[in-house]
């Protein structure tokens, strides 16, 4: 019964991320959302273990997360390290991406997201 408690917030939890995108996260998903980026198919807010990641692409492993200006300080950028670490343990490859980046340079971000994708996942 406990996890049935815990996955159902959980799925809240993404679904309530999911209505309220931040201005970049909304952008980014506009050049990533039907297929747009050479087919492939991504997810937004989709919880995996204890976190929610941005956006996924799960047929090559490729988490995207979106960081403002919250990630700057100490405690955010250790609390994002353990986040990646447990990601990657997981088999995913994370790519943070800056909303600067995605307002100001989005062309470039797409170029960098599809260079990720072509990178194999370790083990391949």
């Amino acid at each position: 019964m406990t996890t049935r408690i815990i996955e159902s917030k959980r799925l809240n939890q993404a679904r309530r991320l999911r209505r309220n995108q931040t201005p970049a996260e909304i952008r980014l998903w506009s050049g990533l959302r039907d297929r747009r980026l050479q087919n492939h198919k991504f997810i937004r807010q989709h919880s995996i273990g204890p976190f929610t990641a941005d956006f996924l692409c799960r047929e090559v492993g490729l988490i995207i997360e979106v960081d403002g200006a919250t990630h700057s300080d100490d405690r955010d950028v250790a609390y994002d390290e353990r986040r990646t670490a447990f990601l990657e343990s997981q088999g995913y490859r994370v790519l943070r991406i800056l909303n600067d980046d995605i307002y100001h340079r989005f062309n470039d971000v797409m170029d960098t997201i599809l260079l990720a994708l072509a990178e194999k996942l370790p083990g391949d």
